[in-house]
C-alpha cells in the first residue's frame, strides 16, 4: 500500500492577544451571515467563485479521499433548466410529499415551491458527493466530508461579501442529468451565489445562546503537580 511522504508542519504560533482578536473578528463576521432568497443579477467574477470553491477544497475528508466535485453554472439556459426541474420537484414536495409538521416548521420562513433565484443569481454552484473516487476506489465519510467542505464554501462566500443559500430540492437526480455528471456522483447541495437584491428581506431569527449551544466538561482546571 502506498503511503504519503511526511513533511514538517508549517505552523505560526500566535500570541494570545492576536488569537483572541482574530477569533472575535471572525465570529462577528459570520454572525452577519444570512441565507438569502432574493438575489440581484449583478455579475460576479468567475475568479471569486473559484476562490470560494478552492477554499471549500481545503476541508478534511475521510482518508483524504476528497469525495466532492463542484460544478459552477452561469449559462442562463442551463440555469433555466435547473429552475424548471427544481420547481417541479419542489411543487410535488410542498403539495404532496411534506408532512404537516414539516410544512409548519417551514411556515415562519415564508418559503414555497417557487424558486426564482435559480434564474436570477449570477452563479449556481452544485456540490456533488462521490461515494466512489475517479480511481474506482471507495470513498469514506462522504456525507461528513462534503458537509464540512460546503460549510467552508458558505463561510468563504460570506467573507467575499456575497450571499448564498443551501438549496436542496428532493430528489436532486435532475442536477446530475442536466450537468452531465458521472453516475457515481450525486448532488449534495445547490448554492445560488451573488449579491442580494436591493429589497432583499430575511426572517427575524435568533441563534442559540451560549448556554444553549455549549456544554463545558473541563474537569479540574489547575491540578497540583506531583503525588
Amino acid at each position: 500500500m502506498d503511503s504519503y511522504s511526511q513533511s514538517a508542519l508549517r505552523f505560526n504560533l500566535l500570541s494570545s492577544e492576536v488569537m483572541s482578536a482574530r477569533a472575535r473578528e471572525f465570529c462577528m463576521l459570520l454572525q452577519g451571515r444570512r441565507s438569502v432568497r432574493s438575489f440581484s443579477d449583478r455579475p460576479v467574477s468567475r475568479d471569486l467563485v473559484e476562490q470560494a470553491i478552492l477554499t471549500a477544497g481545503t476541508a478534511p475528508s475521510g482518508a483524504h479521499r476528497e469525495p466532492w466535485h463542484f460544478v459552477a453554472v452561469s449559462d442562463p439556459e442551463i440555469k433555466s433548466k435547473i429552475r424548471k426541474a427544481a420547481e417541479k420537484e419542489e411543487r410535488e414536495s410542498y403539495e404532496r410529499r411534506m408532512s404537516d409538521e414539516w410544512l409548519a416548521a417551514l411556515q415562519p420562513l415564508g418559503t414555497d415551491w417557487q424558486k426564482p433565484f435559480l434564474d436570477v443569481a449570477p452563479w449556481l454552484v452544485v456540490c456533488f458527493a462521490k461515494n466512489v473516487g475517479d480511481d474506482g476506489k471507495k470513498n469514506y465519510y462522504v456525507q461528513e466530508s462534503c458537509g464540512i467542505a460546503c460549510g467552508l464554501f458558505i463561510a468563504a462566500i460570506h467573507n467575499l461579501g456575497l450571499v448564498t443559500l443551501t438549496h436542496t430540492p428532493s430528489p436532486m437526480r435532475f442536477l446530475g442529468e442536466i450537468l452531465n455528471r458521472p453516475k457515481h456522483e450525486r448532488a449534495f447541495i445547490l448554492f445560488p451565489v451573488g449579491y442580494p437584491a436591493e429589497n432583499a428581506m430575511v426572517p427575524n431569527l435568533t441563534r442559540k445562546s451560549k448556554k444553549q449551544l455549549i456544554t463545558w466538561e473541563e474537569g479540574q482546571k489547575n491540578p497540583r503537580a506531583g503525588p
